[in-house]
């Protein structure tokens, strides 16, 4: 297989942005969700409005995971007060990484794993969060296997429905700076 690329994406890239967010996530969670919630979510959290209004947030940033031109997956990190919940100044939330389904296992998430590291040790972070549905044990097993560990939980809402997330976390060694 080719070398999985990276690449920040711009507002140029919304079309292509909102195309493989819906695709990915309904490929992801379809299956365990109803129709009406998922095109709610969907629509809502894909909006043409909604990206824009993310992509021009300096802290919020998105990178796409490519493979000979094509994009097959995305990453969405926040620092600051852009974060979903902790909002902490030392940390950096993993929002999304999604991949499209016929490249999952051939280490297109790890990749953008390793390019919210990088972002992290850019921006002098202690640590890196995320929330993962407690129903994704997919996820939950790669986020573990990369060393996080469970400190909370909150709810996420998809349409009408209220939906545990793990809150997970990954400190920062003080020696990986020197990298």
């Amino acid at each position: 297989m080719q070398e999985i690329a990276t690449r920040k994406v711009t507002i140029s890239d919304i079309a292509a942005l909102q195309e493989i967010g819906r695709k990915t996530f309904y490929e992801t969670f379809a299956a365990n969700n109803t129709a009406g919630n998922m095109e709610q979510y969907l629509e809502e959290g894909f909006s043409e409005h909604k990206l824009a209004a993310e992509l021009n947030n300096e802290h919020s940033l998105f990178y796409f995971a490519l493979l000979g031109g094509r994009i097959i997956g995305y990453l969405k990190v926040n620092l600051g007060m852009s974060q979903t919940e902790l909002q902490d100044s030392d940390s950096l939330e993993i929002e999304r990484i999604y991949v499209l389904q016929e490249f999952q296992g051939k280490k297109v998430g790890q990749v953008l794993y390793e390019k919210a590291i990088e972002l992290a040790l850019h921006y002098k972070v202690d640590y890196i969060w995320l929330g993962v549905w407690e129903e994704n044990k997919k996820a939950i097993g790669f986020y573990t296997k990369n060393g996080f560990v469970p400190f909370d939980r909150h709810i996420f809402k998809l349409g009408d429905d209220e939906q545990t997330d793990i809150m997970m976390k990954k400190t920062l060694q003080a020696d990986q700076s020197a990298h």
